[in-house]
């Protein structure tokens, strides 16, 4: 039996004090209210002409063009110089982060606009005054990562991201403690999820209407690894209370689990569930406003009937894997994820390296979803992300990963994206790409884009939590003002704190920004 996932305190969407646009008024209902930051932009980024400043320390390394490199079998050629489009997503406030921007092309346009902003948000405070300063909060606190937001966008104002809502996300403790009449919160062990949202249409070929997010939750797994059984009362839908999870928590270890949702619109979501024999599918909607008990999320299961989960348990901060990306080629849904190495179980988890693997289906809305995990590519270094879909207007798959400049490149071992294309579409292609150079453990690689928002050379600002813009399906595209770029890339710039972890954040109120690049066939005029 499956252990109770992380994510079952869920609630209604609604948007929130914490929205990820700081406006004064916090009135979210107005069209396109911008931080100010953002706002005094907008004009600049929409023609993506301008590139927020890098820190000052790294504005001169930032400052010379990476080399070109050859990609593609020897085929193709990726440049980018001080002209290629850069500029800021969104400046979050600081009770609030954008986490994983995935811009989803609709398959019809409809108000305001056919780009769907897909992406992980914070979970939301409790109820404030409207005149009550935005709190500052930490990553270390269990309501980090707690919500799905979505935004729709017209395809003008593709470079900033549009007001959102939270579509569902997990209780916060104190609101169960206050719920219950406790007046102290207690210190429950919160995990965090849903995270790493990734959307792509159904069977649309079929006529399917839905589209579906898959997201990352977490089961709490003995210390020996295994997942924790069900007592006779858990089957019988008796919930664990915060008091006993509270008694929990010196062994609160936890495995990442897939849990699937679907929509019609991005706005009001169906949650992939046990049918109430505990046995069988079901999908349970959500009720904006309702009372009760939230649905259960139900893991996504393989052809075996197990659940998707993550090779190896850890404390519930540090758990890593099944983070990746959805591509439909040949109506085949192709899931590229990277995941801790088997063998590096009983490491710390900070060095434990990955690998990517593949996973294909045919029908999301299965009982059983996936193929058996299929090894790609390995080993990798320790935390790796690597997105993979087909390239715009060719037939060549296309893989960004994080990745760090060589010692020897402009302004040293930076944080950056890299990016590589196969040959064709033979899924072995991306297994025979060199991802990174030796010692694979330093991650470094030629084939960076030379990024010039974010980062430097510290280390304190990385380049993270990557994606992109696809089509329904999964498929790069861009905004259509940017009609002849390759790809249209979004990052976190994460603050990492300092070793004495004085720092109060490391996602918080960081920036987000998105740049394009450009890709040429070797030898074209």
């Amino acid at each position: 039996m499956t252990a109770a996932i992380d994510v079952t305190s869920l609630n209604a969407a609604a948007t929130t004090p914490a929205d990820t646009v700081d406006c004064q008024s916090n009135n979210h209902d107005k069209p396109w209210c911008l931080p100010s930051r953002t706002a005094a932009l907008l004009g600049a980024l929409v023609l993506g002409f301008v590139a927020a400043p890098p820190p000052a320390e790294a504005r001169a390394a930032e400052a010379s063009a990476p080399s070109c490199y050859v990609t593609g079998g020897g085929g193709l050629e990726i440049c980018r110089d001080g002209t290629e489009a850069e500029g800021v997503l969104i400046a979050p406030a600081p009770c609030a982060f954008v986490r994983g921007v995935q811009i989803l092309r609709l398959p019809r346009a409809e108000t305001p606009g056919p780009l769907q902003m897909i992406f992980q948000g914070q979970s939301p405070l409790a109820s404030r005054r409207r005149d009550e300063p935005c709190p500052e909060r930490r990553a270390t606190d269990s309501r980090d990562g707690g919500s799905f937001r979505t935004g729709r966008s017209p395809e003008a104002l593709a470079t900033t991201l549009p007001p959102s809502a939270d579509r569902f996300w997990v209780d916060l403790p104190e609101e169960r403690a206050r719920g219950r009449g406790w007046s102290e919160p207690l210190p429950t062990a919160e995990g965090i999820g849903p995270r790493d949202p990734i959307a792509v249409s159904g069977r649309d070929w079929a006529g399917e209407a839905y589209s579906y997010v898959f997201l990352l939750g977490q089961e709490r797994v003995n210390v020996g690894g295994d997942p924790e059984p069900e007592s006779a009362g858990r089957r019988r839908g008796r919930r664990k209370s915060a008091r006993d999870e509270a008694a929990d928590q010196p062994a609160d270890i936890r495995r990442r689990v897939q849990i699937a949702a679907r929509t019609l619109d991005f706005q009001t979501f169906e949650i992939r569930t046990r049918s109430p024999d505990g046995y069988g599918l079901a999908w349970t909607p959500f009720t904006p406003g309702g009372r009760g008990t939230p649905p259960t999320p139900a893991p996504v299961a393989d052809e075996a009937g197990k659940p998707i989960a993550s090779s190896c348990p850890a404390p519930a901060f540090e758990t890593h894997g099944l983070a990746g990306s959805i591509s439909v080629v040949d109506r085949t849904y192709h899931y590229v994820y990277t995941d801790v190495l088997p063998e590096d179980c009983g490491l710390a988890p900070e060095k434990r390296r990955t690998a990517l693997y593949l996973r294909t289906s045919k029908d999301l809305s299965a009982a059983k979803v996936w193929s058996a995990a299929k090894s790609l590519a390995g080993p990798l270094p320790p935390g790796s992300i690597v997105r993979v879909a087909r390239a715009k207007g060719m037939q060549r798959w296309a893989v960004s990963y994080t990745c760090q400049r060589p010692a020897n490149a402009p302004g040293g071992p930076v944080a950056d994206i890299c990016l590589q294309y196969t040959p064709d579409m033979n899924l072995d292609g991306i297994g025979a790409l060199t991802l990174y150079a030796d010692p694979v453990a330093a991650g470094r690689s030629p084939a960076y884009l030379g990024l010039r928002s974010g980062g430097d050379g510290t280390g304190r600002y990385d380049r993270s939590a990557h994606f992109w813009m696809t089509d329904a399906q999964g498929n790069l595209d861009t905004p259509a003002i940017y009609p002849g770029k390759a790809g249209f890339l979004t990052w976190l710039d994460r603050l990492a704190p300092t070793a004495s972890g004085r720092d109060a954040s490391t996602l918080y109120g960081r920036p987000v920004y998105w740049a394009t690049w450009t890709v040429r066939r070797i030898g074209a005029q």
